[in-house]
């Protein structure tokens, strides 16, 4: 039987020159760049103003008492899930995560999610209008409504997100 060998040396080291050499450099986030020639491009542009008027939409109807009114309550899950997932698109692509997950076809993913927006967002809007009437007491909850029923209408930029999402892929 073979003998163990009596001295065996398990030290690892990285030369000094190397960019990962320093304690607390995580190696992945290195390729975290933000890529800034996308927040000069006509989709950052429409889901920055996506972003904005989502967020205004769902600000404007929970300040108000929305619970009675249940066609508010598909308004407000409109606007949140398809705010948040913009958030998460634009960090992505913003970042560059899209090149990670390169088995993903992204432009799909975008048309099936702006096509998906675009008309979840219409029927928001058409519901957000429904519901508003103009003898709300207070008056301010009447604006505040009035001016989310307007803001819903942020599914053009969707369908203009799609528009050119669609001439990438299509």
């Amino acid at each position: 039987m073979a003998e163990f060998p009596s001295k065996v040396s398990t030290r690892t080291s990285t030369p000094a020159g190397t960019p990962g050499s320093s304690r607390g450099s995580l190696p992945g986030l290195r390729s975290l760049a933000p890529d800034l020639g996308f927040l000069r491009s006509f989709p950052a542009l429409l889901m920055a103003l996506e972003v904005v008027l989502g967020l205004l939409v769902w600000a404007l109807i929970a300040s108000t008492p929305y619970h009675p009114i249940p066609a508010y309550g598909w308004v407000m899950f409109v606007a949140v899930f398809f705010w948040l997932v913009t958030i998460i698109l634009f960090v992505m692509y913003l970042l560059q995560l899209h090149t990670k997950f390169y088995m993903i076809p992204w432009p799909i993913v975008l048309v099936i999610f702006n096509a998906a927006a675009a008309v979840l967002y219409m029927t928001a809007f058409i519901t957000s209008s429904a519901a508003v009437q103009s003898s709300y007491k207070p008056i301010s909850d009447y604006n505040k409504r009035a001016a989310a029923s307007v803001s819903t209408d942020c599914g053009c930029s969707d369908f203009a997100l799609l528009w050119d999402t669609c001439g990438l892929c299509c």
